[in-house]
This record gives C-alpha cells, sequence and structure tokens, in this order.
C-alpha cells in the first residue's frame, strides 16, 4: 500500500488502484454519515476533488491520488457509509482508477513513512 499527505491510500490491483481513506483519517472525520462517489468512467487529474463525504463532524472532499480515469466505485459505500469506518483498509475502498502516469505513485509515502508522518 501506497498513501498520500491527504490521508488517502493506494493498493494495486492489476493496472488499477483501489483508493480509499486511511483508518487515522476516519478516526479525524467521526462516523461517516454520507458519500458521494465520481462517475464511473471520469477522468481525473491529480488533486481533483472527486469524493465527497460527510461525517457527524465534518463534510470533506477527497482528492484524486493520481491522474486516471475512474473503472469502479464501491457501490456498497452510498448505503453503509460507515464501511469506511469499521474497515477503512478493506471494504470501505472508494473508487478504482486506471493511472495515466504511473510515475506520480513515486511520489507517494509507504506504510512505515505514512505512520511517521501522523506521528
Amino acid at each position: 500500500m501506497q498513501f498520500t499527505e491527504e490521508h488517502e491510500w493506494l493498493r494495486a490491483d492489476g493496472d488499477v488502484y483501489v483508493v480509499g481513506i486511511t483508518q487515522h483519517a476516519t478516526e479525524q472525520l467521526g462516523d461517516l454519515v454520507f458519500v458521494e462517489l465520481p462517475e464511473v468512467g471520469a477522468t481525473v487529474s491529480k488533486d481533483d476533488e472527486i469524493v465527497v463525504i460527510e461525517s457527524v463532524k465534518a463534510a470533506s472532499d477527497i482528492l484524486a491520488p493520481i491522474d486516471g480515469e475512474i473503472t469502479e466505485v464501491n457501490e456498497a459505500l452510498a448505503a453503509t457509509p460507515e464501511l469506511a469506518n469499521t474497515d477503512a483498509t478493506g471494504e470501505g475502498w472508494f473508487f478504482k482508477i486506471k493511472a495515466s502516469d504511473p510515475s506520480q505513485l513515486e511520489g507517494l509515502m509507504d506504510e512505515a513513512a505514512y505512520n511517521a508522518f501522523i506521528g
């Protein structure tokens, strides 16, 4: 897994990447109550706001961690947003993206670097 400074994680799944938010992020946000996912087929650029989440504490945007095309979204989150809280790096994933510039992955943190980052 790789991590961004915006508390997103990416996991390779063939030639696409599964993306979600970290357990640390869900703990900071509190219980999620709403998730608006991007459209499948959408082309996004790194740092585009592509997911809207609302929690009991705040509303927040999730940014695209890399350039690419959204190939799948986790429809289960629409009905059960708390999946991101209970299984952040498993069933609580947000979307899958096919990278158009894989070199962007080089700037991401590994788990040790992320854990140091959140201190």
